[in-house]
């Protein structure tokens, strides 16, 4: 099984177009990857902040935005205050906004940079082993799956994107609906 590592993201280049920009542009308007026809998502499980394990079938039922990403990752930086804003707005819609992160120093570390970067309303989820990226085949951060109540990725989105543009948690509600 390969494993995901910083060094295998810089590689892919996903991350290091990212690098020259202190502060990095978001992707303009949501552009999503949509899957013809939908896939079924595969078992997930991830860790918890408490270190409890969690699996994306206990979200069966209701639409999933899963990101993952990394605090080392400066397109992610960019990216997460807007999915904390995209999982606001989406709460009304009954999808969940599941931020998995890549870093090494646990739920400490995430926990961090979400008070560092005035963060509120996400979950602190971990993929310590790269179980997750592995299963979905990720080759770089940010990158982000649209899953349906019924377990189908129906959309993807390798890159940053700005969640909280106009129109943006109607266009996912509509696809996750």
């Amino acid at each position: 099984m390969t494993m995901l590592t910083r060094r295998g993201v810089l590689a892919g280049g996903t991350l290091a177009a990212g690098l020259a920009a202190r502060k990095p542009a978001l992707a303009a308007p949501i552009a999503l990857n949509r899957l013809h026809p939908p896939r079924p998502a595969p078992a997930l499980t991830w860790q918890t902040a408490t270190g409890a394990s969690q699996s994306l079938a206990a979200w069966r039922g209701q639409g999933v935005v899963l990101n993952l990403w990394a605090t080392w990752c400066a397109p992610c930086v960019a990216e997460m205050p807007s999915l904390a804003v995209l999982a606001a707005r989406l709460r009304a819609h009954r999808v969940a906004v599941l931020p998995v992160s890549l870093d090494q120093g646990g739920a400490t570390r995430v926990r961090a940079f979400f008070a560092n970067h005035r963060i509120a309303g996400l979950p602190v989820l971990l993929d310590p082993d790269g179980n997750v990226t592995s299963a979905l085949g990720v080759q770089g951060v940010p990158t982000s799956f649209l899953i349906s109540p019924a377990g189908m990725i129906v959309a993807s989105a390798v890159g940053p994107r700005d969640w909280a543009a106009a129109g943006v948690a109607g266009q996912i509600a509509a696809l996750l609906g």
